[in-house]
């Protein structure tokens, strides 16, 4: 009897302050307020990893002083010289800012794009058909060849569909999957660091995520039945910012939003794509209408709790392939002025929080006011980028879960509408543009579909053309 009390006691002891800080969590996340106690906790991270990195810049400088002096030595330093330093110098060798954030490694003379619009005289001395036939050489061809490697070697698109690299570990193994043994200090941390995400953090986590799932259940389902009208709706942007704040602690979201009075009221707001929580983390701080196909299952069941509290656009699979069906209900949403604002990624596809991607059409076609938002994530602290083709949803909101945090930054851009001289992919170019200059991301012309289907004829077809265009003869 005296063992049973001790264990309900230590019990007690244990849960009573587990459970005193969630409910201080999901109070504070229910008022949209905050403590400060996240942002703490990723400046303690950022000191962590700053220590780590300089353990491990000591390891390789000890290992590099243990080698001969020579090429090997020199070599090194430079891969090894601080990338501040590195883009200091770009900057005052005048190097432009698209140097700065391109990922390309190799140097080309000649790089092919989805439009074909960058050429390349090949034969520049070749002055008609005739001399072509007796002075051509087989060099002549080296740069396709060189060209056709290039891509081989470093191409843009696949590139775009893996986790981000980083420039130092965050104690994460999926982040440094060849991690070998440098000090007994680093590998005692990384073990805790285990300890602390998946005995601590995740547990606490999957409360407050079943806590803020179970809140979407009941209070959609309270306000189907009210009749609609600026109660239901005012009604409904409260539970709705709730609920999202209450799912975005369970990742220990750090969301830092930016220029908010450009935020969307109505029209279509595009952002670019890099994870399913980027509906979420963009919720928590406004209130949308979503567009998507129907799910069944646990997702399916969100999606009709959500469509009793308001106007979403949810399509059968076979209505998905008519565009003019769903244009006709965006344009019907659009121009309804007691609707939300509606959320689209025009993408179509996760890319990895380093680029965008082509903007499908469909979306600018509608009209009305487009309010562009540009979403950053910092990859020091997780890995966001969802691989659908390789992960399941449940595994990537799962690592998610048990990474350290998720920390991005938002930008509200100013609206903007079509301008008469542009078509619809013209102006999805240029929101693309403007999304991908404020989120320091690569702005690529290929289409993000490549991700999981071949590319198409009429594609090769067009680089096929345009490198017929590069033996220029007169």
């Amino acid at each position: 009897m005296a063992v049973e009390q001790l264990i309900i006691t230590l019990i007690s002891l244990f849960f009573a302050p587990i459970i005193i800080i969630l409910s201080l969590i999901i109070l504070l996340a229910s008022v949209g307020k905050s403590i400060g106690v996240r942002r703490k906790y990723v400046e303690c991270l950022l000191k962590v990893f700053e220590w780590g990195q300089t353990k491990i810049a000591k390891h390789n400088e000890r290992r590099r002083a243990s080698r001969d002096e020579g090429y090997d030595s020199e070599r090194e330093d430079k891969e090894n010289r601080p990338q501040t330093d590195t883009v200091k110098k770009k900057l005052e060798d005048g190097a432009t800012q698209e140097s700065l954030t391109s990922k390309n490694l190799i140097k080309r003379d000649f790089k092919l794009t989805a439009s074909g619009r960058r050429r390349l005289r090949l034969f520049s001395q070749k002055s008609s058909l005739e001399i072509l036939k007796h002075e051509f050489q087989l060099d002549d061809v080296m740069p396709l060849c060189k060209t056709g490697l290039e891509s081989i070697i470093e191409d843009d698109v696949t590139s775009c569909f893996s986790a981000e690299e980083l420039t130092s570990w965050n104690f994460l193994s999926r982040t440094n999957s060849n991690y070998q043994f440098i000090s007994l200090r680093l590998t005692v941390m990384w073990c805790v660091g285990i300890i602390f995400r998946y005995f601590i953090l995740l547990p606490m986590r999957l409360l407050i995520a079943g806590f803020g799932i179970s809140w979407m259940l009941v209070s959609t389902a309270f306000i189907g039945y009210l009749p609609s009208g600026r109660f239901k709706g005012w009604l409904n942007r409260r539970a709705s910012l709730m609920c999202y704040r209450i799912l975005a602690r369970a990742f220990s979201a750090t969301i830092t939003f930016h220029n908010r009075e450009n935020m969307a009221h109505d029209g279509i707001c595009v952002a670019n794509h890099t994870s399913p929580i980027d509906v979420l983390i963009l919720a928590t701080d406004n209130c949308y209408a979503m567009i998507g196909q129907c799910h069944g299952g646990f997702l399916g069941l969100l999606q009709r709790a959500m469509a009793r509290a308001t106007s979403h656009i949810w399509f059968e699979r076979s209505e998905m392939k008519d565009r003019l069906a769903v244009t006709n209900r965006l344009k019907d949403h659009v121009s309804n002025p007691s609707t939300l604002p509606i959320l689209i990624f025009p993408e179509g596809t996760c890319i990895n929080n380093t680029s965008v991607m082509m903007f499908k059409k469909g979306s600018f076609e509608v009209g009305g006011t487009v309010y562009p938002v540009a979403i950053k994530y910092d990859p020091r602290f997780s890995d966001t980028f969802w691989n659908s083709s390789k992960q399941s949803m449940t595994k990537h909101l799962l690592l998610m879960m048990t990474s350290w945090a998720i920390v991005c930054d938002v930008w509200y851009l100013p609206p903007e509408t079509k301008k008469e001289e542009e078509d619809a992919v013209m102006f999805a170019n240029r929101m693309k543009s403007i999304i991908a200059s404020q989120g320091g991301l690569v702005d690529l012309e290929w289409d993000g579909g490549l991700k999981r289907n071949l590319p198409k004829a009429a594609m090769k077809e067009k680089q096929q053309a345009e490198i017929s265009k590069l033996i220029k003869l007169e």
